[in-house]
């Protein structure tokens, strides 16, 4: 039997590990699309990578809406949410309703902190398994995804307070289906451990994603090799990974790269990458505020914890999209 999968937001990302998994022979992937339905629904994805080459990926079914894929009446192997996640604007498990069936593994493929506890909440007896991935992707029109640079991703069954060999095996199943694909830096991780990597990404997006926006558009690059910005990026940076340990109870593994490496590896990143924040305030969307700073400011307060670093520029973006917003509202007056 062939292994069935459904990614839900078949955008740059989606569509890339999509094209991958449709490699391997014992799968069969589907895709929900949106504003690039028509064309991919003609035409499939046109994938251009240096490690990978040019090639095209026709989904098994291409769905222009949930609906669609409830009345195909599939039953999913796995569904792979890689959605922005922004619980201020909807519940985005809602889309899962009628999708999720015994058996089914959900994979969230999300940026920030409490990504799973929707999921957890509206499917309680379904497998969670939490992805953090780096990949430089974009679709740079529809159905028209450019792959850039090396590609990695952590995957972990979602396990608060529990222990689940079901879900342990499928966690391990879905990156041996990842490497399979060749996406060698694929890696399976604990619930411990990739909740630890969440934490240390958090590190990365909530330093770089503000500070792009309220810099006025300034490149991930060009705010490293600015003194003062230097500062201000690496200070962030390390109130975020001198807060996880005392959040998670246990030390941040000796592997992972400190500040000081990452703004480095950040100045040698001539690319000229815009992050995600900045792309989505400078095309008028709404911003993952919530699961990138809310969401770790609230999560440490539980434990008696302050981060004043990230809650300045939680509650200045906050309002600078609230302010944004309603301007939209009386515009349209």
């Amino acid at each position: 039997m062939p292994i069935k999968i459904l990614i839900i937001g078949a955008g740059a990302v989606g569509a890339f590990y999509a094209s991958r998994l449709a490699l391997v022979p014992s799968t069969q992937v589907s895709v929900i699309c949106r504003s690039n339905y028509t064309v991919v629904h003609a035409n499939g994805f046109s994938i251009s990578s240096p490690k990978y080459g040019s090639y095209t990926f026709t989904p098994h079914h291409t769905f222009a809406d949930p609906r669609q894929a409830i009345d195909s009446k599939i039953k999913w192997d796995y569904i792979v949410v890689s959605t922005k996640a922004l619980p201020d604007v909807s519940d985005g498990s809602e889309i899962l309703e009628g999708l999720v069936g015994d058996g089914t593994s959900i994979v969230l493929v999300q940026n920030g902190l409490g990504v799973e506890e929707p999921y957890l909440k509206r499917f309680p007896s379904a497998i969670i398994l939490s992805a953090v991935t780096i990949v430089s992707a974009a679709q740079t029109e529809p159905g028209i995804i450019e792959h850039n640079r090396w590609t990695r991703i952590n995957v972990g069954p979602y396990l608060p307070g529990s222990t689940s060999w079901a879900a342990i095996e499928s966690n391990k199943r879905f990156v041996q289906l990842l490497q399979a694909g060749e996406i060698k830096d694929a890696e399976e991780y604990s619930h411990s451990k990739l909740q630890m990597v969440r934490w240390h990404k958090i590190a990365i997006n909530a330093s770089m994603n503000p500070s792009a926006v309220l810099s006025n558009g300034t490149t991930n690059n060009a705010m490293v090799l600015d003194p003062e910005l230097y500062i201000h990026l690496k200070a962030v940076m390390d109130e975020v990974l001198s807060t996880a340990p005392k959040v998670l109870g246990t030390p941040l593994p000796k592997e992972f790269a400190t500040s000081e490496a990452i703004l480095a590896s950040t100045q040698k990143n001539t690319s000229g990458s815009k992050p995600s924040m900045l792309l989505d305030w400078e095309n008028g969307k709404r911003m993952e505020l919530e699961v990138i700073l809310g969401n770790p400011i609230r999560i440490a307060r539980e434990k008696g914890l302050e981060m004043p670093r990230l809650q300045t520029l939680y509650a200045l973006l906050r309002k600078a999209q609230e302010n944004r917003d309603e301007a939209k509202s009386q515009s349209h007056l």
